[in-house]
C-alpha cells in the first residue's frame, strides 16, 4: 500500500510534485527519486495511473538504494507545499502534427493545473514541459499568478543537448565534451548558435564545414519530429525528463546553473511580455537572471522571427481560452 500523503518524513528537505504521470512525468519521477534530489508526488487525472506508477518506484528503492518517497495521487491536495511543481500534463504529438497543433486542447489542461497547483503550493517555482513549450510558459504565468522569475519552461536545455548529440555523434567524440547552445522558441524557428558550439573549447566551425553544420542545424530543429516519427506512438521522453531533472537539480540545491530555458523577457534581446527560449541562471528562486549574448544582425533576426511565432500563438491560447 502506498504511503498516506499524511505520513511524509518530517526531516525531507524538498518537495517535488509533477502534474502528468505520462512517460515524461514517470522518467522524471524515477530520476530525481534514484537521484535523492526530492521527494515525489506523482498526479495524474487518469484513475490509478500515478498510484501504480509510484507504488512500482517505491519498490525499486531498495534495488536503486534510494531513499526518496514516492506518492501518486488524483487529488492536488496532496500536492501542498511543493518547492517545485512541474507541469508534464497534456497530449503528446502524433506523426505528422507540429507542437503547435497541441495548442487548444493543452492549454486548458495547463491553465487549470498551474491553477490548482498554485493554490496548494503557493511557494513553489513552476517548471513548465508541456508542448506548445513557450505559449503553456506564458498561459502558466497567467493563469498562476506568479512572479514570472518563479516561471520557467524547459525547451533550450533540451534542443541543445540535441545539438550537442548531433555533434558528437558527426565527429565520434564524447558527448561531454561537446557544448552548444540553441535559443529561440521549442519548434521549428529555435535558433541553434553556432559560434558558441565547441568541442573542448575549439570552435566547431574549425572542425566541420559550413554544409555539414546546417545540416547538423535542421537535424536539430526537427529532432522532436524525427523520434515521434519513429516512435509512431508518442514523443521523446528521456531526454526531456533528463533536461528537467537537471532544471530542478539546479533549482532545489541553488546551482545557480547557466543553461538555456524559456524565460519571461522584459526588453531583453529587444523582445517583451513572451516566454521564449534564453540562456539564464537558475537558483532558488527561479530564473535568477537572463544572459543577455552580443548576437549578430542575422542570429538577432532569427530570433525575432521565432518570438514574433509564439507572440502568434499566444493570441490564438488567448482566444480559445
Amino acid at each position: 500500500m502506498i504511503m498516506p500523503s499524511s505520513v511524509w518524513p518530517n526531516n525531507s528537505p524538498a518537495r517535488v510534485s509533477i502534474i502528468g504521470a505520462g512517460k515524461v512525468g514517470s522518467t522524471l519521477a524515477q530520476r530525481i527519486v534514484e537521484k535523492n534530489i526530492a521527494d515525489v508526488v506523482l498526479l495524474d487525472v487518469v484513475p490509478g495511473l500515478a498510484e501504480g506508477m509510484a507504488l512500482d518506484l517505491m519498490q525499486a528503492r531498495g534495488i536503486e538504494r534510494c531513499v526518496r518517497f514516492v506518492f501518486g495521487t488524483n487529488n492536488y491536495a496532496d500536492t501542498a507545499e511543493s518547492n517545485v511543481v512541474v507541469i508534464a500534463a497534456g497530449s503528446p504529438r502524433k506523426p505528422g502534427m507540429s507542437r503547435d497543433d497541441l495548442l487548444q486542447v493543452n492549454a486548458k489542461i495547463v491553465v487549470e493545473a498551474a491553477k490548482k497547483a498554485n493554490a496548494h503550493s503557493p511557494d513553489a517555482i513552476l517548471l513548465v514541459v508541456t508542448n506548445p513549450l513557450d505559449v503553456m510558459t506564458y498561459l502558466a504565468w497567467q493563469a498562476s499568478g506568479l512572479p514570472s522569475q518563479r516561471i520557467v519552461g524547459m525547451a533550450g536545455g533540451l534542443d541543445s543537448a540535441r545539438f550537442q548529440a548531433f555533434i558528437a555523434m558527426e565527429l565520434g567524440v564524447p558527448t561531454v565534451d561537446v557544448s552548444a547552445m540553441v535559443l529561440g522558441s521549442h519548434g521549428d524557428l529555435m535558433v541553434p548558435l553556432t559560434r558558441y558550439c565547441t568541442v573542448s573549447g575549439i570552435p566547431i566551425t574549425e572542425l566541420m564545414d559550413n554544409a555539414t553544420i546546417e545540416r547538423l542545424v535542421e537535424r536539430t530543429r526537427n529532432a522532436g519530429a524525427e523520434i515521434v516519427h519513429l516512435l509512431q506512438t508518442g514523443g521523446a521522453y528521456f531526454t526531456p525528463a533528463a533536461t528537467t531533472c537537471l532544471m530542478v537539480e539546479s533549482i532545489l540545491f541553488n546551482q545557480s546553473r547557466f543553461m538555456p530555458a524559456s524565460a519571461y523577457l522584459q526588453g531583453e534581446y529587444g523582445l517583451k511580455d513572451i516566454f521564449i527560449g534564453v540562456p539564464c541562471r537558475l537558483g532558488s528562486i527561479g530564473v535568477e537572471s537572463v544572459l543577455e549574448l552580443n548576437l549578430t544582425e542575422t542570429e538577432r533576426a532569427a530570433l525575432h522571427v521565432s518570438a514574433q511565432s509564439v507572440l502568434k500563438n499566444i493570441q490564438r491560447a488567448k482566444q480559445l481560452m
